[in-house]
């Protein structure tokens, strides 16, 4: 299929969706008790809410093809990967392989130098109380592409957000302050965690869509610029579902001065909404991709473009993003969907549309047996060993 991706450069995008997915939803919605995600029997209850709210909008979207591209600093299978027990370290992101870091058994900066606990319950961006672990998310999909690697499942579609937080790479928990940074955030409400895919720093609230794909691992070579124009396009067609002429503007490539820049950068105008990451482990992968939807990206902007001075330390000789508030703007900004409801139910009438059946999780559980919720002791491990490895 014929997409416009990187200025509207004609170019081939060469993966597609399996037929069949799971589809897991953890939303975190303004005043639900507690802050924390929806479970998915809750997902499908609001769904049909939100099928009427788009429904409307979408008439002649499907004529507007145009698939912009867009994503963060990416993640290579680096030549270990294959060759270990364990494949998943041997998973280096672009930037960090290019510079010879390794991301065996990392503790946080701030796990190492000042023994900061992450059990407590904080305050998300917009002031809604946030639940626990901000890690979780990352661990429960850790956990579904292991089962989709083994075959316990098909491929998974996972739509989730957290109510507040700031999700570090592994190269800005090394920078000399990164500890008193994050240690800042966390009193300032905002819960800190390195992640285990790709990429540099990037907020995490509820005006946020993470879009995730968990797919199997085909039999020879993978080539991770397939797999971030698959999921960038599907971005564009789900914003095209409600905005079909915001979509019509969507280009990919690095936006200069923003958090968390990579060739798949999605923007509108010069100003990035989207970026996309990958993880890989032995029989499955996932390409993930966070959304900017509502609220201000100037304000985020300005949360990241703090912590990298903070951590810094003022010394200009380091590597870090030099992030400009002002390239950061929400889909709501840009004439796009300012509801991550609407948003989601895009993300599911574009996966349709490309003819897949999502099968959702309490469907999948009533025909299959299989369940996977936040709180399963298997996602509770996961988080253990990636704090253990990476994070606090």
């Amino acid at each position: 299929m014929k997409d416009r991706l990187f200025d509207g450069g004609e170019q081939e995008v060469q993966g597609t969706l399996p037929p069949v997915m799971g589809l897991f939803e953890h939303l975190v919605h303004a005043g639900a008790a507690n802050g924390e995600a929806e479970g998915d029997t809750a997902a499908e209850g609001r769904k049909g809410q939100t099928v009427a709210k788009t429904q409307g909008k979408a008439a002649g979207d499907k004529k507007d093809e145009v698939t912009e591209g867009r994503a963060v600093a990416g993640i290579r299978d680096g030549a270990a990967e294959e060759n270990k027990g364990e494949a998943d370290e041997g998973v280096l992101s672009v930037a960090e392989e290019k510079n010879g870091v390794t991301d065996g058994n990392m503790l946080s900066v701030a796990e190492q130098k000042n023994g900061v606990t992450d059990g407590k319950m904080q305050t998300g961006v917009h002031g809604g109380p946030a639940a626990g672990d901000m890690l979780i998310p990352f661990a429960y999909e850790e956990t579904l592409c292991r089962d989709v690697g083994a075959g316990l499942i098909p491929a998974g579609l996972h739509v989730w957000s957290h109510p507040g937080g700031v999700a570090l790479g592994l190269r800005d928990s090394k920078l000399p302050g990164a500890a008193a940074a994050m240690a800042d955030l966390e009193r300032r409400g905002l819960r800190t965690a390195v992640r285990h895919s790709g990429g540099a720093a990037v907020p995490l609230d509820a005006g946020i869509v993470n879009v995730s794909l968990v797919l199997p691992k085909p039999a020879g070579k993978l080539d991770f610029h397939d797999d971030f124009r698959l999921l960038a396009s599907l971005i564009r067609d789900a914003v095209a579902v409600s905005h079909p002429q915001a979509a019509a503007l969507i280009r990919a490539g690095e936006i200069a001065g923003s958090y968390c820049p990579g060739d798949f950068d999605l923007a509108v105008g010069g100003r990035k909404f989207c970026g996309i990451a990958q993880r890989r482990q032995q029989n499955a992968y996932f390409v993930h991709a966070f959304v900017v939807v509502s609220g201000s990206g100037r304000e985020r902007g300005e949360i990241i473009r703090a912590f990298y001075e903070a951590a810094a330390g003022g010394d200009d000789a380091l590597d870090y993003p030099r992030v400009r508030p002002d390239t950061i703007a929400a889909l709501g900004e840009l004439g796009g969907p300012d509801s991550a409801e609407v948003f989601a139910e895009g993300i599911r009438q574009a996966a349709a549309h490309r003819g897949v059946r999502l099968v959702p999780a309490a469907e999948l559980r009533r025909e299959t047996g299989y369940a996977l919720r936040y709180s399963d002791a298997r996602v509770l491990e996961a988080a253990r060993l990636l704090r253990e490895r990476y994070a606090r």
